[in-house]
Parts: structure tokens; C-alpha cells; sequence
């Protein structure tokens, strides 16, 4: 009877002291990350730097971008100087120099996302989009873009975002000077 009393009690503490699986709601989940979508294109338009600061888990998360190789044939195409330096297929930056660019600037800017996907398990997801960057209403590159994204206690923020970048081959058009 002791070793049975003992096993319960054991069996007992060990459920206690597990994790418990936290309810996942997966509709709730898709609808806040869809509002993180839309909370970052909206920050674009408005220049709004710190609104947009606050959709990430920190400044200084991955921030990646990869040119197409058409878009570098293209730049080094134009390129006449044989000794000036060549643009590399990634660079880095961080989510406050882009936005900060883009506040300082006087174009308008819009970036506009298309088949968003969205894969979470309720902790962590992967935001997957096509994108297309806009200023004065001519589309300057467009590609691919992915958020690594964590559910934090004051909800879901952005890990890390990487795209490719296709440049687009037509230039702006002239303004009204």
C-alpha cells in the first residue's frame, strides 16, 4: 500500500511540475498577425517611426536583403568605371534605418503584400508574402519577404525579416520640377 501511495504521489508531482500545454487558438493567432501586417504597411505610409519600431522584438534583429541577379546584372551593366566597387547580392540594415529613411524622405511610400501566408503553433510563425515597394506611385522593386515572428507577453513581434529584391528596370518617371 506504501509503494502505491509513493508511485501516485510521484506520478502526481511529475504531472504537476510539466509544462502544461498552453490552449492554442490558431483563427486569434492568424488574426493578430494579419494585424501586425497591416500595422507595418500602415507605419510605412504614415512615416510613423514609432509605431513601426513597436512590431519589433528588438532593434537589432536580422534585417536581410538578397538582389536578384538580374537586378545586379543590370546595376553592373551601368557601371563604366572598372575600378569602382560592385553591389553585393545581400547587405544588412536594421528595421530603424529603413523606417527612418522613409520618414525623412518627402516621396510617399507604400509597400503592399500579396498571398500572405501565415504558419504559427502559437509561440513561434513564419510570415511568408509577396511584396511590392512603391514611391510616388512607381513600383521600385518587389519580391519575396519572410517574418520570423514570437509570441512575447505583450503579444506577437517580428524576429527577423529577409526578402529578395528585384529592381525594377524602368525608371521612375521624371517630376515636375
Amino acid at each position: 500500500m506504501r509503494t502505491l501511495l509513493a508511485a501516485i504521489c510521484l506520478a502526481l508531482g511529475l504531472f504537476l511540475s510539466a509544462p502544461q500545454a498552453q490552449a492554442q487558438n490558431p483563427a486569434a493567432d492568424k488574426q493578430q498577425i494579419e494585424a501586425i501586417v497591416e500595422a507595418f504597411r500602415v507605419a510605412i505610409i504614415d512615416k510613423d517611426v514609432d509605431s513601426f519600431m513597436k512590431l519589433f522584438l528588438h532593434e537589432d534583429i536580422t534585417w536581410a536583403g538578397v538582389t536578384t541577379d538580374g537586378s545586379l546584372a543590370r546595376i553592373n551593366a551601368e557601371i563604366k568605371d572598372p575600378n569602382a566597387p560592385r553591389p553585393m547580392k545581400y547587405f544588412n540594415s536594421k528595421p530603424r534605418k529603413f523606417i527612418e529613411g522613409i520618414a525623412k524622405s518627402p516621396s510617399r511610400k507604400e509597400e503592399t503584400f500579396d498571398s500572405v501566408h501565415i504558419d504559427s503553433d502559437g509561440d513561434v510563425a513564419q510570415v511568408w508574402f509577396d511584396y511590392t515597394f512603391v514611391e510616388n506611385g512607381h513600383k521600385n522593386n518587389w519580391g519575396k519577404e519572410s517574418w520570423q515572428m514570437v509570441r512575447t507577453a505583450s503579444g506577437w513581434k517580428i524576429a527577423a525579416v529577409i526578402w529578395s529584391m528585384e529592381l525594377n528596370p524602368v525608371p521612375p518617371p521624371a517630376r515636375a520640377q
